[in-house]
């Protein structure tokens, strides 16, 4: 371990963690980022799981907050070798029928085809759109005074609402219902909760706005131009190094932790007020995810040929049978037709597989801490939708929730979003605190997907984080 002295060390190079350690850096501090596992990358990583060849996301596999983040958009990540890939249909939502709901770059090309819920499609998304830069800056932050707050009331009206409600009231027919129930069903918490509403209106505003793009080569290209971008900045990576407790770490003004809760009160529990301390016990994680991964000899044949072209497919059928498995799961169930999140990167990025071969990765949500091995279950929805689908997979590979958390620490109990997203935990996360990043306990901040504004490739939480303890220690 490295003796100097450092202005801030950030422990965790997720997205987050490494959005942190460059933007302190960017200010000119001495950072060390330091990470557990031999790569950077936390949920940001690529490995062959299958067949060799063949590139699978160990996690995160589409990015539409990564282009859209108001951080990671400014950063020059094209010069460090990071390529993005748009897929043709953005994300595609079939139905027992053979049609399918799409989600295209065009807000026009998506609702024409929603045909009677056309207008309403426009009425709730465009207004989002043509005036994203003003909202993300609100909504991918800390509860604070908008910047934007007449912007941000008329977005906050629809964002907390239930996505059932929302649905039921605003749309007619099954396919505009279908579409918004699979984006509504990101949350990863039963659609009749408050606030579902904001994490559909954002996914389908964010695809307007700036696509959903595929990484060239995998989610690790992220990781490694984020981090080869922080070391032309003069800052210091080290791997391979799993901090079990504060006192291993070398001398700096400030530590920030990209980690969750209950890693953080392991590592530092000792630091903190007993108020704190029992703020982080009373945290909530959610549901977690079964995780599988194909080697493909061909695309996935599914009965809506233009699904054939989307990078991400959602595979729920109507709004009441995503609601129907969201609720079961919730409710400690393992559903027999669960919402399957799938994407089919090597439909336009050729690197991912061997000349005329293919990949798939999907996850279904399970309860958390669940060791069921839902294979079957997910390819039988695939196959639904799909038929023959079952006769092209040549490689599978699976991790069950608990295994999740076994590959990375931070998916406790196979929750990928840093803890629920309900409305108690929306902006306050992981405590009711003026600064969720600041602990009790001076120089010591949290900066992961259990802070504002939660889950997803964008590193608005390390941002705002080194901000926080720009401001704190360094003016």
């Amino acid at each position: 371990m490295k003796k100097r002295e450092y202005d801030a060390i950030v422990v965790g190079s997720g997205p987050n963690g490494l959005a942190a350690a460059i933007r302190m850096q960017q200010k000119g501090l001495a950072v060390l980022l330091i990470e557990g596992a031999d790569t950077v990358g936390g949920g940001m990583r690529t490995k062959e799981l299958t067949l060799p060849g063949f590139l699978h996301d160990v996690c995160s596999a589409i990015h539409p907050l990564a282009v859209s983040s108001p951080f990671l958009k400014t950063l020059p990540l094209d010069k460090f070798g990071l390529e993005w890939m748009e897929p043709e249909v953005l994300a595609a939502h079939p139905f027992d029928n053979g049609t399918a709901a799409y989600l295209y770059r065009s807000i026009d090309d998506t609702a024409v085809e929603l045909g009677r819920d056309e207008k309403a499609y426009r009425d709730l998304i465009q207004p989002i759109v043509r005036d994203w830069e003003n909202l993300a800056v609100d909504f991918l932050g800390p509860m604070r005074i908008p910047k934007h707050p007449i912007s941000m009331a008329k977005f906050g009206i629809k964002a907390l609402r239930s996505a059932n409600g929302l649905a039921r009231s605003d749309f007619k027919t099954e396919k505009a219902k279908g579409l918004w129930a699979g984006m509504a069903a990101h949350s990863i918490q039963p659609l009749d909760k408050l606030t579902t509403s904001a994490v559909a209106l954002v996914l389908l505003a964010s695809g307007h706005h700036r696509s959903w793009p595929i990484p060239k080569m995998g989610s690790q290209s992220i990781a490694n131009a984020m981090s080869a971008f922080f070391k032309s900045l003069g800052g210091e990576v080290q791997t391979g190094f799993y901090v079990r407790h504060i006192n291993e770490l070398p001398k700096a003004k400030a530590y920030l932790f990209d980690i969750t809760p209950k890693q953080l009160m392991e590592i530092a529990g000792e630091e903190f007020s007993r108020l704190y301390k029992w703020q982080l016990s009373r945290f909530k994680y959610g549901m977690g995810v079964f995780k599988i991964d194909w080697a493909l000899k061909e695309a996935i044949p599914f009965s809506a040929i233009k699904a054939r072209l989307a990078g991400t497919v959602h595979l729920g059928n109507t709004l009441e049978e995503v609601t129907k498995s969201e609720k079961e799961i919730w409710e400690g169930k393992h559903p027999n037709h669960p919402y399957v999140l799938l994407a089919q990167q090597s439909i336009v990025d050729k690197s991912r597989a061997p000349e005329g071969s293919h990949t798939a990765w999907a996850y279904c949500h399970v309860p958390n801490g669940s060791r069921q091995d839902m294979t079957a279950i997910i390819e039988a929805q695939v196959e639904r939708f799909a038929p023959g689908f079952r006769d092209i997979i040549i490689g599978t590979s699976t991790k069950n929730a608990m295994e999740m958390q076994d590959y990375n620490p931070n998916y406790i109990g196979g929750d990928i979003n840093g803890g629920a997203m309900d409305i108690t935990q929306l902006f306050n996360r992981p405590a009711l605190r003026w600064s969720p990043y600041r602990t009790s306990s001076k120089g010591i901040y949290i900066c992961s997907s259990s802070t504002p504004p939660g889950g997803g490739v964008h590193g608005m939480c390390g941002f705002h984080a080194a901000e926080r303890v720009i401001k704190d220690l360094f003016r």
